[in-house]
């Protein structure tokens, strides 16, 4: 059984990391070489881990489900990057960063992983401007910052509305570069549906060829996971249609623990669900809440256009309740905040599940013409899904779910319980604790990916040298094969009456209902039964249509929710076990005044799980969390 090892440096926090660089295993250059290293994903930490590996003279292979790196779901991330820079002068500095990232995390995240990605945060910046990356500058030239939830200094930097997808470009073309200089091969349109383990350690993939249905064999002498997050488990999500958690869950079943899986991150700033014909929701970047005002009636049931409403008749609630961050208070409280106003029967637009995100009285201080050159795009996109302008009239923004602080369970190397195999970005458990602060994704993506797996890898693959490279046919790639092969003929083989997106919407359902925004324990449980339920049903009566040796996006997804409904239960059972309200995991039975009450004397740890079978209950291991250098406190931004 693995034994979880954190393997944190000795030494003062701020010093882990340099200590760290100083004393790791090196591989030389020419040894380098003869190392192929596997990377499966390539957003923001893939594309980042693979040039950077690739530069540094190994043989990588990348693979993505997607036609092109360039429809990674980092380009989603609209907002900003966060870095302690302290350009504004206003405060900022590595710790101030550590501390609110471990604060908005709820006090459940790993001290010396943090920090490490606070003190690395700067080095993004100075490595995508030389990338070319077009952040937003000052009238002197220097580059501008603006506020996010959960902080009180402005340390993001940003691209418009833009960010994720201007970051993702400049991360391409170093990859570009090194594909180009044949450093790395390019598996475009491949999903991974296996790993492959050797003497307990991962040794490769299975994957197949989107287009034409072919299974590959591929070997490595490591595996990089970067493949994201899994909120699509709940359907409706900000997550592109894609996402998904198959990579990351064949690891599991191959022995990498699965961590705090139930920590899923809901964002209050989306457009509102307007229909059950939606296949996804769409995210207004938190950005905005740094000019626009959050409000909803005071009156319950107050259908008047917003215009109509008289300021005295308004309750600007963030701003009431939490007035130290006002609309910057962070994404957890916030949509819980939200919930309650509507929950009383104070939401608006005709569901009344919204409320209002107002820029007039911005565009009177500032002038159209600078909310505009802030957040135009984001103006255009609401306009063109809604046909309001939000320049006249309020947006309408609802919570919705949009990233998973869950993942693999990784130590200080970034290395799950499976040696050999390693998880990176959305992908790993390890920076975000309970609650994800805004702009820190892309901030984690490109640390694990530039500064900390080019370190960590070689620590592991010092001692691989020697090992030549496996033969795909050895026993271990062709019972992968076959396992892989058998599980794709058991889907087609079903031809019943319902369509994956049914299933798939069902287990939404249940989820959002029952280990959402809120929980509680006759919930969960009653959940649990209901997945079951519903898996039972989806290997009885799902309909896949097509066939294996084909392009076929019916199969694709069939693969995908089935996995999800995996997922599913052990989310449930995370959010079962863990009796206590943290972050984005809030347990209505453990409240004070409306907020969420910690146990840190029971519950101050990672929960990872490790997988037994699939209809047997999983084993809870945990991680104590020390925390030397901070100390628990209530969780106020009041």
């Amino acid at each position: 059984m693995a034994v979880l090892d954190s393997k944190i440096p000795d030494g003062p926090l701020e010093t882990k990391w340099s200590n760290y660089k100083s004393h790791v295993k090196l591989v030389n250059p020419a040894n380098k070489r003869k190392l192929e290293i596997i990377i499966v994903g390539s957003g923001l930490a893939g594309s980042s881990a693979a040039a950077s590996l690739a530069e540094l003279g190994y043989k990588v292979k990348v693979f993505c489900y997607q036609d092109s790196p360039r429809r990674a779901h980092s380009i989603a991330a609209q907002g900003g990057i966060n870095a302690a820079k302290n350009y504004k002068n206003d405060g900022d500095s590595v710790f101030r960063l550590f501390y609110d990232t471990v604060k908005g995390g709820d006090f459940r995240s790993r001290e010396a992983n943090v920090y490490r990605l606070a003190e690395v945060s700067a080095n993004i910046i100075d490595q995508c401007v030389a990338q070319g990356v077009p952040f937003a500058r000052e009238y002197g030239g220097l580059l501008d910052n603006r506020s996010f939830g959960g902080a009180q200094v402005s340390r993001t930097f940003y691209a418009r509305g833009q960010t994720g997808q201007q970051l993702l470009l400049g991360a391409y073309s170093a990859l570009s570069r090194q594909i180009g200089l044949g450093n790395v091969t390019m598996y475009n349109r491949h999903e991974m549906i296996e790993v492959v383990t050797i003497d307990g350690k991962a040794r490769g993939i299975i994957a197949r060829n989107l287009v034409t249905g072919k299974l590959e064999r591929h070997f490595g002498h490591a595996v990089v996971l970067a493949t994201g997050g899994y909120g699509n488990v709940f359907f409706l999500s900000t997550n592109a249609m894609g996402c998904n958690v198959t990579a990351a869950w064949k690891a599991h079943k191959k022995g990498a623990f699965f961590a705090n899986p139930c920590y899923t991150q809901i964002h209050p700033t989306c457009v509102p669900v307007s229909g059950d014909y939606q296949s996804k929701l769409t995210l207004m970047s938190e950005s905005l809440r740094n000019d626009g005002r959050v409000w909803v009636p005071k009156k319950q049931g107050d259908k008047r256009a917003p215009k109509d409403i008289p300021e005295d008749e308004r309750d600007y609630y963030l701003e009431r309740k939490y007035p130290s961050f006002g609309n910057l208070s962070p994404r957890d409280i916030s949509s819980r905040a939200a919930k309650e106003v509507c929950d009383e029967g104070r939401g608006v637009g005709k569901s009344g599940l919204a409320v209002y995100l107002d820029f007039a009285d911005a565009i009177k201080r500032l002038g159209k013409e600078v909310v505009e050159a802030r957040y135009g795009n984001l103006f255009d996109m609401y306009k063109h899904i809604t046909n309001e302008n939000p320049y006249e009239v309020p947006m309408r923004i609802y919570p919705a779910v949009h990233y998973t602080m869950g993942g693999l369970w990784v130590d200080y190397n970034l290395m799950t319980t499976l040696p050999g195999l390693y998880a990176l970005g959305e992908c790993n458990f390890s920076d975000h604790g309970a609650n994800r602060l805004g702009a820190s994704a892309l901030m984690q993506g490109l640390a694990d990916g530039y500064f900390v797996l080019p370190y960590t890898i070689g620590d592991y693959l010092s001692g691989e040298i020697f090992t030549k490279p496996i033969p795909t046919d050895h026993p271990a790639f062709l019972e992968s094969e076959k396992a892989a092969k058998d599980r794709i003929e058991k889907l087609l083989a079903v031809k019943g009456n319902k369509t994956v997106d049914d299933f798939h919407k069902e287990l939404g359902k249940i989820m959002w209902e029952y280990c959402g925004m809120s929980r509680n324990a006759e919930g969960l449980k009653k959940a649990k039964q209901l997945i079951k339920q519903l898996r039972a049903e989806f290997w009885k009566n799902v309909r896949v249509t097509g066939g294996n040796d084909e392009f076929n996006v019916d199969l694709e997804k069939a693969g995908r929710v089935a996995d999800f409904m995996e997922l599913g239960e052990l989310m449930v059972d995370d959010a079962l076990q863990r009796n206590e309200s943290c972050g984005a995991h809030f347990r209505v039975e453990y409240q004070e005044e409306g907020e969420a009450k910690r146990n840190d004397a029971e519950y101050a740890y990672v929960s990872a799980w490790e997988h037994t079978a699939v209809d047997s209950e999983s084993i809870l291991h945990k991680e104590p969390l020390v925390f030397e250098n901070v100390h628990f406190a209530t969780r106020s931004y009041k």
